[in-house]
């Protein structure tokens, strides 16, 4: 009889409510600010940092007899590229091309390292004394075919390198096709 009645009051009995563990009670909750204590409870986080800058620095994607396209924009006729910049260039053709063409290369704050140079649809020569110009003011300068100086300014830039371009269009029937319709 005592069994039945100590069963009968347990239906009735109700949960004892326990206070919540200490460490349950520290436990950072939505909202709440972390404490240096907060923190000690959660594994430590590393972050590897693999673009430093913005990462608007400029990339050809196309290019034709006309111009460019550079980050979506057309730019029409030669140009220059900087790390952030794109520019009209006035050179007409690899010919024009002089000290004070490249002016805007070695004026640049912080400095770049290296110039792309596409001279169109060929490799040509550029004079000697613009070359000796931008080596003793510290600039690389690598001439190039325009197909050639585009993909290697883009791979550059990629590589996170200080990198200027100096783009003539290539005459005639050359063609980059866009990404976009490439992968079509």
């Amino acid at each position: 009889m005592a069994a039945a009645f100590v069963l009968r009051g347990l239906g009735r009995a109700r949960p004892v409510l326990r206070p919540p563990p200490a460490e349950l009670l520290r436990a950072p909750r939505r909202g709440h600010r972390l404490t240096p204590a907060d923190d000690e409870l959660y594994q430590r986080t590393h972050i590897s940092l693999l673009q430093r800058d913005a990462p608007h620095a400029a990339y050809v994607e196309s290019y034709s007899s006309r111009g460019f396209v550079v980050n979506g924009n057309r730019v029409f006729g030669p140009c220059a590229l900087l790390p952030h910049s794109v520019l009209q260039w006035n050179v007409g053709s690899h010919l024009d091309i002089t000290e004070e063409s490249f002016s805007l290369f070695w004026m640049l704050e912080p400095p770049l390292e290296i110039v792309v140079v596409g001279t169109g649809d060929r490799t040509e020569r550029l004079p000697s004394r613009v070359l000796r110009a931008m080596r003793q003011r510290g600039l690389a300068v690598e001439v190039q075919d325009t197909p050639n100086a585009c993909a290697t300014f883009n791979f550059l830039c990629h590589e996170g390198r200080a990198t200027g371009a100096a783009l003539i269009p290539p005459p005639g029937g050359t063609t980059l096709a866009p990404l976009a319709q490439a992968a079509e």
